[in-house]
């Protein structure tokens, strides 16, 4: 029996609120599978707001109250006797949003070594064509690139009144090519302990630091920012992520103070190297669209200052996306963006809201 009403109802409160939040959960995820701990805990909830409702049943004043707990009980009941099976389904678009920037760092220690070494390539690359202008053709990999800067850049600007659509779209097609080609073996060379990623990353740093040092010493660094960074700013940070899923394969291959057999290892990051293989995959893939429809383009068809804009915003969302998008974010998102559920929950979920509303409790 309840002698003193308002006590019994602030010190019940919290856990029906607790409940109610146990109950958001698992509308906006409803595939996640509660732990053991969870489980006791929300079986628990369950059973002490049921005991609540049949004591405030009591109270014929108090109609609003038991409205909200009626509302709380039966989604709860539908959440714990539901008799439809959960099927995996895949989620995209949760996978891109929460896993892989969440996967990338994790593993932020692998990326770090990764864009070192390229620097450390790049900065020998540049340093060897600024001792040497003829070592162009040992430095870079491509036929185009080994004229003079300026001749190329005249020669671009010239011809962009004319139909260079089969030219730029065979050039980008190249060099998307050899980019993917770099990314796959700078993650499958991580079963080498991790150095043949490494002499890939150094390699791939020299050829960028060579490109880079030839056309800033031929005064063309404007058209190089116009040319590089619509593509660059993504191209260059998802071969580094390809190298990083290297470098996380190699330290599954080492296994330095692990217990755990090499089977093991390599099964306990396979779900990281395919993440981070995957995000890379699409970050490419965006690179080549707009390396295809942008980066070949040059003034006057397309002012270097827009190029270079769309460069730098590109580079911030990037930026921001791998270092706070995550299970925060999407939830956030979530809740601007709502996709119902199957009809049964949600109309638990709308009737416990109703009845809230009404009744002036919970959140």
């Amino acid at each position: 029996m309840i002698v003193d009403l308002k006590r019994f109802i602030k010190e019940e409160q919290p856990f029906w609120t607790e409940l109610e939040e146990v109950l958001e959960r698992r509308v906006k995820d409803p595939d996640r599978t509660m732990d053991i701990p969870e489980l006791r805990r929300f079986h628990y909830l369950y059973q002490r707001a049921s005991a609540d409702l049949s004591r405030i049943a009591t109270f014929s004043s108090e109609k609003n109250i038991r409205m909200y707990l009626e509302g709380l009980v039966a989604q709860a009941y539908g959440e714990i006797h539901e008799g439809r099976g959960r099927h995996w389904r895949p989620k995209p678009m949760r996978w891109f949003l929460v896993r892989f920037p969440e996967t990338f760092r994790a593993h932020i220690r692998a990326f770090a070594l990764a864009v070192f070494v390229t620097l450390l390539g790049a900065v020998f690359g540049a340093g060897a064509l600024g001792m040497d202008e003829e070592a162009r053709e040992a430095l870079m990999p491509f036929e185009h690139l080994w004229g003079n800067p300026g001749d190329r850049v005249a020669m671009e600007e010239q011809s962009e009144g004319e139909d260079m659509a089969g030219h730029h779209a065979s050039f980008a097609s190249e060099l998307l090519t050899h980019n993917i080609q770099v990314s796959i073996l700078a993650m499958g060379a991580g079963i080498s302990w991790g150095i043949g990623t490494l002499l890939i990353l150094l390699t791939n740093g020299v050829i960028l630091g060579a490109v880079c040092a030839d056309y800033i010493l031929a005064g063309e660094g404007v058209f190089l920012a116009g040319w590089l960074l619509p593509h660059g700013v993504v191209e260059i940070p998802a071969i580094l992520i390809a190298a990083q899923a290297g470098l996380v394969l190699a330290g599954a291959v080492i296994g330095s103070g692990a217990r755990e057999n090499l089977s093991a290892r390599l099964v306990r990051v396979s779900g990281d190297l395919v993440t981070l293989a995957g995000g890379m995959a699409v970050m490419l893939v965006w690179a080549g669209i707009i390396e295809s429809f942008l980066s070949q383009y040059h003034a006057p068809v397309l002012p270097y200052s827009v190029k270079i804009g769309f460069g730098c915003a590109e580079l911030c969302v990037l930026v921001l996306f791998l270092s706070k998008s995550g299970e925060a974010f999407y939830a956030k998102a979530a809740r601007v963006i709502r996709v119902p559920g199957p009809v049964s929950r949600l109309g638990a979920r709308l009737m416990a809201a109703r009845t809230r509303r009404r009744a002036g409790y919970g959140r």
